[in-house]
């Protein structure tokens, strides 16, 4: 698999320790930044890393920023996008297994390097077999709807008359 990874520079420690083991392994690893410890600010690579899962340039992604909930509520306003925080290895398959999470999201500042090498492998290997479909489905055709709607309504209100 081909997987993203980035952070804000609360995460760049972690990314760095995460990317060294996912290049360690037969998934390659393609870094979005940050490149240092200077500031950065999370939405910018949260979204980055969404976009490229959207237009199939990667398969998964990782993010991490301080907490982990920065970059997840950032990368799950990409349309098409399900980003899920984890800090165990049970919740990182089960962001794969049930939800189909194509953004694994963590936080530097609540879990360390080894734990977190623990976290993104239980991720990498889960593959998404249509558990929890239908509630996965839902999700999907109401991100869609809402897409419409707005689309529809815009473009109402660019008529001339």
């Amino acid at each position: 698999m081909k997987i993203g990874i980035g952070s804000d520079h609360n995460g760049f420690e972690l990314k760095e320790a995460i990317k060294e083991f996912i290049s360690s392994t037969e998934h390659e690893v393609v870094d979005y930044g940050c490149h240092s410890c200077n500031a950065v600010d999370y939405p910018d690579v949260a979204f980055d890393v969404s976009k490229a899962i959207s237009e199939g340039d990667l398969d998964r992604g990782i993010l991490i920023c301080g907490t982990g909930i920065g970059v997840c509520i950032a990368a799950n306003k990409y349309p098409g996008i399900r980003a899920a925080l984890a800090h165990d290895t049970y919740s990182a398959e089960r962001a794969q297994l049930s939800n189909n999470a194509q953004i694994l999201t963590m936080g530097a500042q609540i879990i360390g390097d080894e734990l977190g090498k623990k976290v993104v492998e239980s991720y990498l290997n889960a593959e998404w077999a249509n558990g929890s479909k239908r509630k996965v489905d839902k999700i999907i055709e109401n991100e869609n709807k809402f897409l419409r709607d707005h689309y529809q309504e815009a473009a109402a209100g660019n008529q001339c008359s």
